[in-house]
């Protein structure tokens, strides 16, 4: 008997699933041996009447010389052997339930181990011994299934901290590095006793550029955490929306820095009307445009195209710029990758496009993305239409060719 704590303070006893599996193994022998015994019994005695085919008033000669009526002798004879046999089939039976119910038992314990191994394995299961696993190795059965499902999901929870840590870990990393510039122009200029106000503002300004980007840092990661808290469920917050007006505007926005550049920017921007959240969808289009500046070069292209259906609609954005391997795609939907290198110092937080698959998730939505000829990217977003419902749960797939 196992003890299982059903309220606090209180205790109940309860019989363990072996022994209720050997207890129902048990009742089902001993009743099938016990019909066994009573039909043998009842053929016996329905089977032994050699006597009735004889006429009335033949006797017997027994062993010991005395004489008896047929029919007296046959019922003696039926009464002995069902006697006979009643005693030695409960003997019997008896002797099989108890080898059959320890049988039983001994199975249905060998048969449990593995649920024995899920259980011993989760209590020692900690931050420091998810690479522990079952590995069953037993009957293709469904402890095995279960085995195998418990291993795949210590699998994604054992990535999912692995993911958690090199996040945390960038995180720190970049917020770091502002800090740490500001901490040292401030601590440089304030040893030089001779710094005019020339030198403070070279300081201040270094220190508010270091400022900009640790608050740009923290904002990207509220906006990825907020994203990612919505992926797979309602959105707190939906209304009409409509892509080619995110675009136009987040287009608006940088136009300075793509004249900067002089860069060529074609549009075709049809309606896209969506229903989502306007704050978060404007920031997956800022995040596009964006990008597509910042990994560009002098004299380069963008270019944006939205559109709809029946079904979906759609935002491309695509740039020239260096040379990307489509292998590397993918990891560019990572938080902190820069054009498939990691915290090079390059400009940005290296969470752009981590937001859009963020974004795209919650909404129900793909992103895909292919690495142009020459150098550049063509990022594709696609979200359910307005006029349809919007999927709930959904992944923001990146194939990786």
């Amino acid at each position: 008997m196992t003890v299982y704590s059903g309220r606090p303070g209180r205790h109940r006893l309860r019989p363990t699933l072996r022994l209720r599996l050997t207890l129902l193994n048990g009742v089902l022998l001993v009743g099938a041996g016990a019909i066994l015994v009573l039909l043998a019994w009842l053929l016996v005695g329905d089977a032994l009447h050699p006597a009735d085919q004889l006429r009335a008033g033949t006797t017997v000669e027994l062993a010991n010389g005395s004489r008896l009526d047929a029919r007296e002798w046959q019922d003696q004879v039926v009464d002995a052997a069902s006697r006979e046999l009643l005693a030695k089939g409960l003997v019997a039976l008896l002797a099989i339930s108890v080898v059959g119910v320890a049988g039983a038992y001994a199975v249905a314990g060998r048969a449990l181990r593995p649920l024995h191994q899920v259980t011993s394995t989760a209590q020692r299961l900690g931050e420091e011994t998810l690479d522990q696993r079952i590995r069953y190795s037993g009957a293709d059965d469904e402890v095995a299934e279960l085995a195998a499902t418990f291993d795949a999901m210590l699998d994604r929870l054992g990535e999912a901290f692995e993911t958690q840590k090199r996040f945390v870990a960038n995180a720190s990393h970049e917020l770091r590095t502002p800090l740490a510039v500001m901490r040292t122009e401030i601590d440089v200029t304030m040893a030089d006793e001779e710094a005019d106000v020339a030198e403070y503002r070279r300081m201040a300004t270094v220190v508010r550029d270091a400022s900009e980007r640790a608050n740009g840092l923290v904002d990207a990661l509220l906006v990825l955490a907020r994203s990612e808290a919505q992926s797979g469920r309602r959105l707190a917050r939906k209304a009409n929306t409509d892509l080619a007006t995110a675009a136009t505007t987040a287009l608006s926005a940088v136009r300075g820095e793509a004249d900067r550049l002089k860069l060529t920017v074609t549009t075709s921007l049809d309606p896209a009307p969506v229903v989502g959240d306007p704050s978060l969808l404007d920031r997956l289009a800022g995040n596009l445009i964006e990008n597509a500046i910042r990994y560009n070069h002098l004299h380069g292209k963008i270019w944006a195209r939205t559109g709809s259906d029946a079904a979906a609609a759609w935002l491309v954005v695509g740039n020239t710029g260096f040379e990307v391997d489509q292998a590397d795609v993918p990891g560019l939907f990572e938080p902190f990758r820069r054009g498939g290198r990691e915290r090079t110092g390059a400009r940005g937080s290296g969470l752009g496009l981590s937001i859009v698959r963020a974004v795209c998730d919650a909404h129900g939505g793909t992103v895909t993305a292919a690495a142009q000829p020459g150098g550049g990217l063509e990022v594709t977003v696609t979200l359910p239409a307005a006029d349809t419902t919007p999927v709930v749960a959904a992944t923001a797939a990146v194939p990786t060719h």
